[in-house]
């Protein structure tokens, strides 16, 4: 008799994360994570994502310490400046008046933990380069697409696309938040079936 696979757990309730685990065509359960998502003093942003992805992943197995365990996280990065959600029109037209003409970089962190504390870790940057933006287009495009929910003010599998001169990154899927390439191959790893 074969051993089950173990149960699949998100560490979030991101719809943007849980869409793109769900092309992995494997049955998992969203668990929000109860970390704490404060930097801790001269962390910078890489640390910051890489730390918060384990913490939250942490946070749910310790509960579930049978299950394998995805925790993510993505910090924007400008010029060493951290770019949070904008939350209002005024934030994002803000952000991303300060993104035009430069290369933001996005550190999409993740953390899997599993049966016996197995752990494996990744860190993903991708460069997202801005063309230079006009203020009319920018509040057209934040009226039109309302990106208040994304770091850097923008979605990109969506009209933000046209905001860009290029987008660098060994994983197109880590700019939405899961670097999926590398998650399909850790959890084979683990045992879980081919997807």
């Amino acid at each position: 008799m074969l051993n089950p696979s173990p149960k699949l757990i998100l560490a979030s309730t991101s719809a943007y994360r849980k869409a793109l685990l769900e092309r992995l065509n494997l049955p998992f359960e969203a668990i929000p994570s109860n970390a704490d998502e404060s930097a801790e003093t001269n962390e910078n942003n890489r640390e910051l994502a890489a730390r918060l992805a384990y913490a939250k992943a942490q946070d749910v197995w310790k509960d579930h310490p049978e299950a394998i365990v995805i925790g993510s996280d993505q910090v924007a990065d400008l010029d060493g400046e951290r770019l949070r959600k904008p939350g209002t029109d005024e934030r994002a037209i803000a952000q991303l008046q300060r993104c035009s003409g430069k290369t933001v970089n996005f550190y999409t962190a993740v953390a899997i933990l599993g049966p016996g504390g197995t752990r494996v870790d990744h860190l993903d940057i991708t460069e997202v380069s801005f063309r230079h933006l006009k203020l009319a287009e920018i509040q057209r495009y934040v009226q039109v697409e309302q990106p208040l929910d994304c770091a850097g003010a923008f979605k990109a599998e969506a009209l933000g696309i046209s905001l860009f001169t290029a987008i660098n990154s060994e994983d197109p899927t880590a700019l939405t938040g899961l670097p999926l390439i590398w998650v399909s191959n850790s959890l084979r790893d683990l045992g879980l079936p081919n997807p």
